[in-house]
Formats: C-alpha cells, sequence, structure tokens
C-alpha cells in the first residue's frame, strides 16, 4: 500500500526499538491523554527540516539501528539524532544528509556508537492514520499506529511544495560522556532532606537498563525522604524527576503518565531532555540547579 504522496517505505528489519512519532498530542492531559511524540525533538525537526516537511511530520524513532527499509516508488530520505551507520544498497552514506531513493533501493542502519536514538524522515512524512491528531506511537497508553514489525509499510504523504534549502546539516552527535542536566527544584522537593538535595547535585547517577520511552531510570546513591506520608496522584510533566520508595529518581520522558504518586524532587530543563533521552545505559548523568 502506497501513500497519498504515491510512496512507501517497507520494513524488512524493524531493530530493537522502532516507532513512528511526531510532535506528539499537546493539550489532552486534562483527559488523561499525555503528550508523547519523538523522544528527542531537535532531531525530528531537523530531519524534516532537511526535507522541507514540516517539522512535526511523522518520522520514524529509531532505537539503536537495526532497521531497514525499501522504497516503494522514489523517496527522498534524511536521518538524525544517534549517528547510525548508513548504507544504500551496501554503499555507505552519509548521516544528517539528504538522500535519494530509487523504487526498490534498500537503506540499512548499524548501531551508533553513541547515542540512543535516530530519526529516519521522508520527504512528505509518514502517512499514516492519525489517532486524536497525532501519529505518534504512545507505547504506554497504547495509542497511536501499531508497532513498526517486519512487514510493516509505511506510506507516504505528498511531498510538500517548498524545496529544501540545505541537503546536509553540521550536527554534533549526542555525547559519549558524562550528561549533565539542569533542574530546577520543585514541587515536592520539601517532602525530602536536605542531604538529599545536596546529593541529588553533588552525585554521580548511571542509567540503568531498565529504561524506555516512559523513563530513563537511575543508579545511584538514594534521596531520603523527610516527609513520608502517602501522596495523592499528582499531574506529571516531561522531564519530571519522581523519586518512588527505593529513593533511585527516574526521569520521565515522551511516554511518561500524565499522573503519579510519588514525590517529584525536581524537573529537568526542556532544553536538556533531549540530552537525558539520547543517554545510553551505563552512561554516567549529574545534575545541576538550573539558574532560571
Amino acid at each position: 500500500m502506497t501513500g497519498s504522496g504515491g510512496s512507501a517505505l517497507e520494513v524488512l528489519a524493524a531493530g530493537p526499538g522502532t516507532t513512528v512519532q511526531d510532535l506528539g498530542r499537546p493539550g489532552l492531559a486534562a483527559l488523561g491523554v499525555g503528550r508523547s511524540g519523538a523522544a528527542d525533538r531537535p532531531s525530528l525537526r531537523l530531519a524534516n527540516r532537511l526535507l522541507g516537511n514540516d517539522e512535526g511530520a511523522a518520522a520514524v524513532e529509531v532505537t539503536l539501528g537495526g532497521l531497514t527499509v525499501r522504497a516503494v516508488g522514489g523517496v527522498h530520505v534524511a536521518l538524525t539524532g544517534a549517528p547510525c551507520p548508513l548504507a544504500v544498497d551496501g554503499r555507505d552514506a552519509a548521516a544528517n544528509a539528504v538522500h535519494w531513493l530509487p523504487d526498490g533501493a534498500e537503506l540499512s542502519l548499524g548501531m551508533p556508537p553513541v547515542g540512543l536514538r535516530s530519526y529516519l524522515a521522508v520527504r512528505g512524512g509518514l502517512d499514516v492514520p492519525p489517532v486524536l491528531g497525532s501519529r505518534s506511537q504512545d507505547t504506554l497508553a497504547g495509542l497511536g499506529p501499531e508497532p513498526v514489525t517486519e512487514g510493516t509499510v509505511l506510506p507516504v504523504g505528498p511531498a510538500p511544495q517548498a524545496d529544501p534549502v540545505v541537503d546536509a546539516a553540521p550536527v554534533d552527535p549526542p555525547t559519549a560522556d558524562e550528561v549533565v542536566l539542569r533542574v530546577r527544584l520543585g514541587p515536592r522537593d520539601d517532602w525530602f532532606t536536605d542531604e538529599a538535595v545536596r546529593t541529588l547535585f553533588a552525585q554521580a547517577y548511571r542509567l540503568s537498563s531498565d529504561s524506555d520511552r516512559v523513563g530513563a531510570r537511575l543508579e545511584g546513591p538514594a534521596l531520603e525522604r523527610s516527609d513520608t506520608q502517602e501522596l495523592p496522584s499528582e499531574g506529571m510533566v516531561l522531564g519530571s524527576l519522581q523519586v518512588p520508595p527505593s529513593g533511585q529518581p527516574t526521569i520521565f520522558l515522551a511516554d511518561h503518565p500524565v499522573t503519579g504518586g510519588y514525590p517529584v524532587i525536581g524537573v529537568v530543563d526542556p532544553r536538556d531532555v533531549p540530552l537525558a533521552a539520547q543517554a545510553r545505559p551505563g552512561q554516567t548523568v549529574r545534575f545541576r540547579r538550573s539558574a532560571s
């Protein structure tokens, strides 16, 4: 099946974690619907700008590579985010650049040496049916398109009227070193001891392998509470640093729940959430108090 643009991407191998994502479903939290969307939104926007698309057009979010697609009809594509080794019909190609895939051409992504999530966009955007105004797959709520698996055919929409203005972008890859995230305390930092707050900003944490699009779970010094009463469910925002009874904090990412019953000691600066989304298990994370 091809899209309204007359072309499609046929998935030959889906890799360990591939979903369709756009910029999500904003404004529906009061109905219990989270925003979801690309975990690293700046990378999604860049991929779409390279192709002349609207910045919010749907693309494929690929975790740790492993994706292979075949072009049905000719398509232009661009890959951003974690810099996967990229090959078109076996020939190496560059990330952060526009490539033409003729009908039948195969594009394969290897495992990126740094970073976690890559974005494969196609000129015209992926034209899967929207749910509540978005083509994002919310892995926690089960909303949006079906998971991308071998054999999935992703239809492509019509190409925009505007032509791309550049064919490549100089972009620094995600860091392989320590990730530093700015945090603004609250709304429940007063539920923790003063020592816990000092520990949060003084000690290093390690990103757990038990992390996904819902949250980046951390391992390190436990954050001790001074108030241990039960907390009624409260609204949660992207970047919330929630502390469960174990004392090990979790950073809420794109598919986070809209409410939670554990206290939030602070919130990661929205500008730094994409850095958290690109951190790999085992990578060191530190927090700095936000100046704003």
